[in-house]
């Protein structure tokens, strides 16, 4: 009955060069597509959902977001172009359609390498604590720049465009426009130089040549520093900071205080011999310091001198002055007790009569 049903001569009566079978063929290819669709967009893409939720990394989140930027039009036209090309038709149409396909198919994949490119940008701010998030965020814009650079010449390519004089074109451009920019591009490539070696960071305490101080700011072409002695921004272009040694002292572990300290000649031998173990004690009574020396040194124009080194365990400058300056304060305060006399530059003259 079917296979008589089949012949009968409706099924062989034609519309713009298909038969009813053909269409009737495409129809159901195309339902069938739509159907696969649904269950792997309704079905399978909710269960893989759910599994993600529960897994500790974070990527497979992302690439689930990044495949949920793909909305249904999209599969309503997959599903139409795979019946569609069960049927024959005008070659011109036939293109306009597969360039259609390419189009979209390039875009919702820029649109999901995004995403990818925002995770793991933001990833990165958090691991750096978003100090500085300047440089972060121009190379989060030049990758997706080079993405959606990429996409457009392969749908040129595919539009039958000859992309290679394109880009032998786009490359005597470029050398063109870095030889008039060569000053900015040569900041540009220092700011990358020195966001991928790392030689300072936001929050660091840096010398320059004469110039020190914090780091407030990496630019894109300069870097900023406040000063610590009278607060000023310092700005520093990035090219000399790659080109000068730099000095970092936030990432010591520890600071080393080096004075002298002169008291008058008239302090006694015994007094003296007090001197370097009521340092030591005053040293050693402060927390975070590690006692290095304290020693008569020599005998100078106008004072005894000592010789006197110790370290405090802190990498913060402020915190280093605070307690140097307590440590000051108490060796003052023992003098005083012990009454030795600090020095200071004196004079004695003696005339002799004739």
């Amino acid at each position: 009955m079917l296979s008589l049903f089949l012949q009968q001569p409706f099924w062989s009566s034609e519309l713009w060069g298909n038969t009813t079978k053909e269409y009737l063929i495409a129809v159901g290819v195309f339902l069938a597509s739509l159907l696969v669709l649904w269950i792997f967009r309704a079905i399978i893409l909710k269960h893989f959902k759910k599994w993600t939720a529960v897994t500790e990394t974070d990527i497979d989140d992302v690439i689930i977001e990044a495949i949920q930027t793909i909305k249904a039009p999209f599969y309503y036209f997959l599903a139409f172009y795979v019946g569609f090309s069960f049927l024959e038709s005008a070659p011109w149409f036939k293109n306009v359609l597969t360039k259609i396909l390419v189009l979209w198919v390039v875009y919702k994949a820029i649109v999901a390498v995004n995403v990818l490119i925002d995770f793991t940008f933001e990833k990165r701010r958090k691991k750096e604590k978003a100090k500085d998030v300047t440089i972060l965020n121009l190379l989060n814009k030049a990758t997706k720049a080079a993405v959606w650079l990429f996409g457009g010449l392969f749908v040129l390519s595919n539009f039958g465009v000859n992309i290679t004089s394109l880009v032998a074109g786009l490359g005597i451009g470029g050398i063109a426009i870095a030889l008039a920019m060569q000053n900015i591009l040569g900041d540009l490539l220092s700011t990358f130089a020195i966001y991928f070696d790392k030689p300072f960071e936001v929050g660091d305490f840096i010398v320059v040549g004469d110039k020190k101080g914090t780091v407030e700011k990496i630019g894109i072409k300069s870097t900023r520093l406040r000063s610590a002695a009278s607060g000023e921004q310092i700005i520093i272009s990035n090219k000399d900071l790659t080109n000068a040694h730099i000095q970092n002292f936030k990432r010591i572990e520890e600071r080393r205080s080096v004075f002298r300290l002169g008291v008058t000649y008239e302090t006694s031998l015994s007094k003296l011999k007090k001197i370097p173990d009521i340092i030591k004690k005053i040293i050693e009574s402060e927390n975070m310091t590690r006692f290095d020396r304290a020693h008569f040194d020599t005998f100078a124009d106008s004072s005894l001198s000592f010789d006197i080194s110790y370290y405090i365990q802190t990498a913060d400058y402020a915190k280093f002055k605070d307690i140097h300056q307590s440590i000051l304060f108490e060796i003052k305060k023992a003098f005083e007790k012990e009454k030795i006399e600090m020095a200071y530059p004196t004079q004695t003259l003696y005339l002799r009569k004739d």
